[in-house]
């Protein structure tokens, strides 16, 4: 498996140097694991290298584009340990440099010249953008139904997933339509889980990375996790929990035994998830070959470790 070097600032116009500067900044503290799993795609599929870097920058140009916008939508002041771009350079540049990666990613895509791989990866890119106008119509609202808030997992999250997974066949002319079923269940399921183990670090909880905590709630949105916990609570409740600054506050808001009875309810939901992505990845088995089937003994352990964060 090679290692792709996803930001090469010579693949940028050298006279623009804010711009080269900011990316830098960002890509230089990402884990790339979505291009991971395109890697590892590639790698079972005999992908030919320039195709398998092309796939690489497309998916951490658009997630990384995602996460210009997001952090001044959501004015978050740190990404990846460091300044957030709109903060360090200023607003305007964290706008343009995102919307330049979504040109630069169309324009790479238009030379590959695989129109259906262009009109998958707009769709993403739709999917995004749709679902931040969903999530921010979210804002402070109570009673939040898992349903909705699925919806907005969906358009930001898992749609980036299934990206990863389906790209590959589509850019070598994959196209059986039971096999990217098959594809986009598994996943969309991979990135439900890893949203909803994601939605979980914002309360302290299988936290090792040590991220802020509280920031969603703090922001006024009620994550996965947040909306199980008051599914069923009294409004004067939900109204002082959207107050809580701290953990010690929320858990004795609601008492710790059913902070971790619901902890407990919320993981049991989860397994039945991982569940089912096992299933359908040993579905797989029927449209690989022998020398590909290692694919799936790879990917296998990937909704455990992104959700429990193992």
């Amino acid at each position: 498996m090679q290692d792709i070097q996803i930001y090469q600032s010579e693949d940028f116009p050298k006279d623009l140097v804010k711009l080269n500067d900011l990316y830098q900044d960002l890509f230089s503290g990402g884990k790339g694991f979505r291009s991971k799993m395109v890697t590892m795609v590639c790698s079972a599929k005999k992908v030919a290298p320039e195709t398998e870097k092309l796939l690489c920058q497309t998916i951490e140009f658009i997630h990384n584009s995602s996460l210009l916008h997001d952090d001044l939508i959501d004015r978050a002041p740190m990404r990846r340990g460091k300044t957030a771009a709109w903060l360090k350079y200023n607003p305007e540049y964290a706008v343009l440099a995102g919307d330049y990666l979504l040109a630069r990613v169309m324009m790479n895509l238009s030379r590959f010249g695989n129109i259906q791989l262009i009109q998958f990866t707009s769709k993403v890119i739709c999917d995004l953008l749709e679902g931040e106008w969903l999530q921010d119509s979210l804002l402070h609202e109570r009673s939040l139904s898992q349903e909705k808030l699925h919806r907005v997992h969906e358009l930001k999250t898992a749609s980036l997933f299934e990206w990863c997974i389906r790209a590959p066949f589509i850019a070598i002319e994959e196209y059986s339509e039971e096999l990217h079923q098959l594809l986009s269940k598994i996943g969309r399921n991979l990135g439900s889980l890893f949203q909803r183990g994601d939605d979980l670090l914002d309360f302290d909880i299988r936290n090792a990375e040590n991220k802020k905590i509280l920031g969603d709630l703090t922001g006024g949105y009620l994550n996965s996790f947040a909306a199980f916990l008051v599914k069923e609570i009294e409004s004067e409740k939900v109204d002082a929990f959207f107050k809580c600054r701290s953990m010690t506050e929320i858990k004795d808001l609601f008492g710790e035994g059913y902070f971790n009875e619901k902890l407990a309810q919320f993981d049991s939901e989860s397994e039945k998830m991982i569940e089912q992505y096992q299933k359908d990845l040993s579905s797989l088995s029927q449209f690989l070959s022998k020398d590909e089937s290692h694919l799936m003994e790879e990917f296998l352990p990937l909704a455990k470790l992104l959700y429990w964060r193992s």
